[in-house]
C-alpha cells in the first residue's frame, strides 16, 4: 500500500485533491492512503511512515525546508503542478505519484 501525504498551508484546501487522488486510485484498483496536513505538521507527521509527500502550489516556496524535513525519514517530495491541484486532477497527481513510486 501506498502512503501519500499532502502538504498545503492548513491541510484544509487539499481535502478536495485527496478526494479526487483516492476516487483516481481506487477506479485503478490501486491500494493508496492519501492525508492532507498544514505545513506546521509535517514533521510530526513524516514519523508515521509515509511513502511520499506531495506539496501544493500555494506552498512552493517553502519547498526545500519541506524537503529538508522529510529527508530525515528518506522520504521524497514532489510538487503538484498546478493542473493537477484541482478536483478534476486526480488523474494528473496519481499520474505523478505512480512515475515517483516506481
Amino acid at each position: 500500500m501506498m502512503k501519500v501525504l499532502l502538504v498545503c498551508s492548513g491541510g484544509m484546501s487539499s481535502a478536495i485533491v485527496v478526494k479526487a487522488i483516492e476516487k483516481e486510485a481506487e477506479r485503478e484498483g490501486l491500494s493508496m492512503v492519501v492525508k492532507s496536513v498544514g505545513t506546521g505538521e509535517l514533521a510530526e507527521e513524516l514519523k508515521n511512515g509515509w511513502n511520499l509527500v506531495l506539496v501544493a502550489p500555494q506552498v512552493r516556496h517553502r519547498l526545500d525546508e519541506l524537503r529538508q524535513k522529510a529527508s530525515v525519514h528518506n522520504v521524497p517530495v514532489a510538487l503538484i503542478p498546478p493542473q493537477g491541484y484541482s478536483p478534476l486532477g486526480g488523474a494528473i497527481v496519481l499520474a505523478e505519484i505512480k512515475k515517483l513510486g516506481s
